[in-house]
Order: structure tokens, then sequence, then C-alpha cells
């Protein structure tokens, strides 16, 4: 018997119980489908958080200062003891013309913002159907310095960005994220105009440009915030967040060159006993989100995979069957002088069958598991990669024949005389 045969009559046994073929792969069919969506959604989310942070800048170093010592000042409110750290922090950068692009303060501040008739006070969070995706919300404030832009991977899109002069003469101005200014000004031209923070009047002087890809909704609050002068807290008063800092390296390669200057230099800087600090690459994080998705990938996976075997059991059992429905046939044959590996051959085929037409079937419900789910969590389109598609159906088939080889060997092991025996 050839191949073509063996696959014609492996065919003609599927379809012949049609009902019995269905059940049988139905735990196939499942765990392919669970295995293609869990891989394909934990594949699309990690691709989202790592948009995100490409949008802020791969090559950022996150440097934070603690205090341990605190005292009260005239008005009896605690405050950290020791000096504002970030000149000095910020002179040590920008001496390092080879290494640094930029140094900036990088903490929020609370506030409220007016203009008009529109204010933050009354400005409430809005959330997609999902419940998954912030789409709208109150803007975010930060202090920074003159390099917050090339700290944050932003670009001017209209005005001007802060400057050195902004800072040192204690300037009220504000720059404005894409989404920040869309809220407060709509389509018009916010450069120039003043708004309040806190009863204050700043002035707006620029407008960054969006860091969001187009079409990606759930990103959109990357963009929403309002960026003051670290030395406006002088009349809005909170912490400047001169005890975290980001500092971003012209060359990726360069990071660790970087990190060691600013550990001796900060052990230096700081007071023992009183102050310590922390120099971390943020794309550590990035590893370590990485790392976690792909932790929890594999548990869930590992889930999907139990109900593959279970599938595979349920394939071995009714090729058991089929070998003791088909008993006196494989006497006949092998009394006409059909070889074992033929035998064989028939049967891990159509158990193979069985299993790739399971695998199908799950990879298309879960191509639509992975449209479905992807939109209602991420707002996003995922599809599973061609990897992925013909991994599954290669591990579909790959199952047919484990667990096809039992029954298979069992069939080719029978006596013709006994065989024929067989009511």
């Amino acid at each position: 018997m050839n191949i073509r045969q063996a696959i014609k009559m492996a065919w003609k046994s599927i379809w012949g119980k049609k009902g019995r073929a269905v059940l049988t792969m139905l735990g196939i069919i499942i765990g392919i489908a669970s295995v293609m969506t869990i891989v394909s959604v934990i594949t699309g989310y990690a691709s989202k958080m790592m948009e995100q942070f490409e949008a802020m800048g791969t090559n950022r170093i996150s440097v934070n200062v603690y205090c341990y010592a605190y005292t009260s000042d005239e008005n009896g409110n605690m405050v950290p003891v020791g000096k504002d750290y970030f000149p000095d922090i910020y002179e040590y950068c920008n001496g390092m013309t080879d290494l640094v692009a930029g140094v900036t303060p990088n903490a929020r501040f609370s506030a409220t913002m007016v203009y008009g008739t529109k204010t933050t006070a009354n400005m409430e969070y809005q959330w997609d159907e999902s419940g998954m995706n912030l789409i709208s919300a109150p803007p975010e404030f930060y202090y920074g310095s003159d390099q917050y832009a090339a700290c944050g991977n932003l670009k001017i899109a209209r005005g001007r960005d802060l400057s050195y002069l902004d800072i040192q003469n204690y300037n009220q101005v504000v720059v404005l994220g894409a989404q920040a200014a869309k809220v407060f000004f709509g389509t018009a031209n916010p450069v120039g105009e003043t708004v309040q923070l806190n009863n204050q009047n700043f002035e707006v002087i620029g407008v960054y440009a969006s860091r969001i890809k187009e079409g990606s909704t759930s990103m959109s609050t990357l963009d929403n915030f309002v960026l003051a002068p670290y030395t406006a807290k002088r009349v809005l008063g909170g912490d400047s967040g001169d005890s975290n800092f980001t500092v971003v390296a012209k060359d990726p390669t360069k990071m660790d060159d970087i990190v060691t200057q600013l550990d001796g230099f900060l052990k230096g800087l700081l007071q023992q006993g009183v102050n310590d600090y922390s120099v971390r690459p943020e794309n550590q994080n990035m590893d370590y989100v990485t790392e976690s998705l792909n932790l929890i990938g594999g548990v869930l996976a590992g889930v999907a995979a139990i109900s593959l075997m279970v599938g595979g059991i349920g394939i071995m059992n009714i090729m058991l069957v089929t070998v003791t429905e088909r008993t006196r046939e494989i006497g006949i044959r092998r009394a006409i002088g059909a070889q074992r590996s033929s035998i064989v051959t028939q049967f891990l085929i159509e158990a193979a069958m069985l299993c790739g037409i399971g695998g199908i079937i799950g990879i298309g419900i879960g191509t639509l598991g992975c449209f479905v789910l992807g939109n209602l969590l991420f707002s996003m389109t995922i599809y599973p990669s061609a990897a992925v598609t013909a991994g599954a159906f290669g591990l579909s088939v790959l199952l047919g024949v484990v667990f096809g080889c039992y029954p298979a060997v069992k069939a080719s092991n029978l006596q013709p005389v006994e065989a024929l025996r067989a009511e």
C-alpha cells in the first residue's frame, strides 16, 4: 500500500464516523486554540509595552536620591534634610558632553489647571468599552529642566521648548503635551495663551509633538501632560522631584560608563546616613517586563498544553477502538501479504489526519480569539504570526503521530489467523 492509498483509507474511515471524529478532536481543537490565543495575546501585549518604552526612549538612566532625615519648615510641613542636589547633578552631567545628551528632574506635582471655562477640577477619567484602556484623563503635571525633551524623546510641534533662561529667571511658563493641548485648546494654537496653575498665571510657550503611533487610542495619555520649569516650585509648591532624575545617554552602548561615573559622583556628593541613591538603566524595566510576560505566557501555555495531552489520549483511545473494529480487515490484509510497516503507516496517517484536522479548526478559532481579545483588551488588532500558526499545526500532527504509535504497533502485531477469527 502506498501513502496515497493510506491517506484515502484514513479519510474514508474518519468521514464514515464524523460525529465520533469531531468529539475525538475536541481536546486538540481546544488545546491548539488556547495555545495560539495565549501566545499571540502575550506577544501583542509585549509589543504594546515595548512601543511605550520606545516612545519614551530606550537609552534613559533613572537616578533616585532618597532622604532618611526630615525636619519641619516654618509652616510645620515636613521637608527633607539637605540641599537641592539637582544643580550639582545637572552641572556634572553636562560636563560629560561625550556621553550624556540630557538630564532633568522627573516627578509629578499636584495642580489645578484652568483655561476659560475648562478646568482639571471637574475632568474625569474615561475608559474604553473593555474597561482596560484609559482613553481620556486630566493631564499630569511635571517639573523639568531645559533638557526634558531630550530625556523624554520629545520634539516641539509649535512654539518653543523650555530654555536655560526660563529655569534661571524663574519664568512662569509651561509646555503642553499634544493631548493636553487638544483637551484644553482643541484645534486652536495655544502658544501665547495664559493658563492658571494653582491660581498662578503661566504662559504657554510651546506644544510637543505626539509620541503616539497613529490609531493607538489606548496610549493617548502618554502625551497628556503639562511641563513647568523645576524652579516654578517657588510659586506652585510641592516637591519638585529633585530626588528623581532622568539622564539620557547619547549612545546606548555607553550607558554602563555613565552609570559607573554617576555612582562615583553621588557617593561623594550625598551625606552618609542622611541620603542614599540608586542609578539604574531603564532598559532593565524592558527586560523585566519581557521576562514577566514570558513567565506568565509559559504558565498559561502549560495549562493549555494539558488540554492537548487530554486530546492526545483521546486520539489514542479512539485509535485503539478502531483497531478492535477493524481486526478482521487487518487479518485479511496480513494474510494476503501486507507488511507490518504498511499497517503501522495506515494507522499513523489516520491518527495524524485526525489531529491535523483538529489543529486546523483550532487555528481558526485561535485566530478569531486573538482578534477579539486584542480589540477588547488592548484596542489593537492581533493576528497569530506565521511561525505560531505553522508551529501549532505541526504540533497537532506530531501529537497524532506520538499518540497513534501504540495503536498502530498493536494493529501490526496482530496474528493473521487470530485476527481472521475475530467477530
